[in-house]
């Protein structure tokens, strides 16, 4: 059971600088999924890796503050920032946010977080479920933002979800793979209609066919423990990838 949208595991509780946030749009990806943009209020730029998270904090009226980690889900641009998250059956903070109306604001902090590109850049794999994409939407799309980002390499994306209608910005990646021969979109589906003509089955299954006998690549790995676990085993005892080479982050 998904108990947060969080891509991070919880943060101890300390003292951080907290900003302000105004919400400047929502929009419905699925029935349960919302993409929400934020601008911080009183700064220039918010600057951050992509790849990174912000913690949200809420007060619920009781007076306890409850606090989530959420991945941003864009490239820095100014000072605003994207998140996609969930609505999680008896969530507080999750549900919150997806209820929100624009122009209302939030407070967090950050960001933070090592899930981020690493350097020397070399032909990677990422691999994603769900609002897993979120990180890596980011990360994509400051890589091809600039040719001299991602020319010479070669970048898979392998997102699966159950049912085509939540492959979540499924146009951007799309728009992306056409433009830039060396951007390669990988969707399955694990439970896909009659209609469908794509990839089928599990992300694992699609990864092992894009490697290959690859042991020079970096993969990038987001989404719930079971298929992050799966991924990483496949990578390291299947097809003998060092642990340095796979980058993850996985929430419950």
């Amino acid at each position: 059971m998904i108990t947060t949208t969080s891509t991070v595991p919880p943060q101890r509780t300390c003292e951080r600088p907290t900003h302000t946030a105004r919400l400047i749009r929502s929009v419905s990806l699925s029935d349960a999924t919302k993409h929400l943009e934020f601008s911080v209020e009183g700064v220039d730029g918010f600057h951050f890796v992509p790849g990174q998270f912000v913690s949200i904090k809420q007060r619920k009226s009781d007076g306890k503050e409850h606090t989530r980690a959420y991945s941003l889900a864009s490239a820095p641009r100014g000072n605003t920032f994207d998140l996609c998250l969930n609505r999680v059956e008896s969530g507080f903070l999750s549900n919150w946010l997806c209820d929100l109306e624009e122009g209302a604001t939030v407070e967090f902090h950050g960001p933070h977080g090592m899930f981020t590109l690493r350097e020397p850049r070399r032909d990677s794999i990422f691999i994603a479920t769900g609002t897993g994409i979120a990180p890596i939407r980011g990360m994509v799309h400051w890589l091809f933002e600039k040719p001299e980002r991602h020319e010479g390499q070669q970048f898979w994306l392998v997102f699966g979800t159950r049912y085509e209608a939540n492959l979540y910005y499924r146009d951007e990646f799309e728009r992306i793979a056409r433009e830039h021969a060396n951007f390669h979109y990988v969707p399955t589906l694990s439970r896909c209609g009659e209609l469908w003509a794509g990839c089928k089955g599990y992300v694992q299954d699609h990864v092992r066919t894009t490697v290959g006998d690859r042991k020079d690549m970096q993969a990038y790995i987001c989404g719930l423990h079971q298929m992050v676990d799966a991924n990483r085993k496949l990578l390291r005892e299947e097809l003998g990838w060092d642990r340095k080479q796979i980058v993850f982050e996985r929430y419950d």
